[in-house]
């Protein structure tokens, strides 16, 4: 089991930069792939951005693209996501995700997928 921790949301101004961090428990974060997603009111969990077990391949949402990225220091048991250039539609509490995964090179984009989650941070960019 891993429990994740996330931290680094706030309020932060349009254009601004924010990195969330989120850091997991225990001593297998290497077998886990990694994810993270958004919600924000009256809309549907939506997967931002994830990372391989090895961290050799990510994805991210077509409204994040070129904007975010998503890394992981597996000697540190964390995962982050590094957003530049954010606009007010960005605002949602953000949430990391883990699974088990068994191939290295392989990210997951539906959150049904995912085995842990973390409790969330809210971030708020205001116009």
């Amino acid at each position: 089991q891993v429990q994740l921790v996330e931290s680094g949301g706030g309020l932060v101004q349009a254009g601004d930069s924010r990195r969330l961090s989120c850091a997991a428990s225990g001593r297998t974060f290497s077998r886990y792939a990694m994810g993270w997603f958004r919600q924000a009111p009256g809309k549907e969990r939506e997967c931002v951005a994830a990372i391989s077990q090895s961290g050799g391949r990510a994805y991210y949402a077509d409204s994040v693209k070129g904007r975010f990225t998503i890394s992981r220091d597996n000697a540190k048991n964390t995962v982050y996501l590094q957003m530049s250039s954010l606009k007010p539609e960005d605002t949602a509490v953000y949430y990391c995700a883990a699974k088990v995964s068994y191939s290295g090179n392989y990210y997951y984009t539906s959150s049904y997928e995912y085995d842990y989650w973390g409790q969330g941070t809210q971030v708020t960019v205001s116009s």
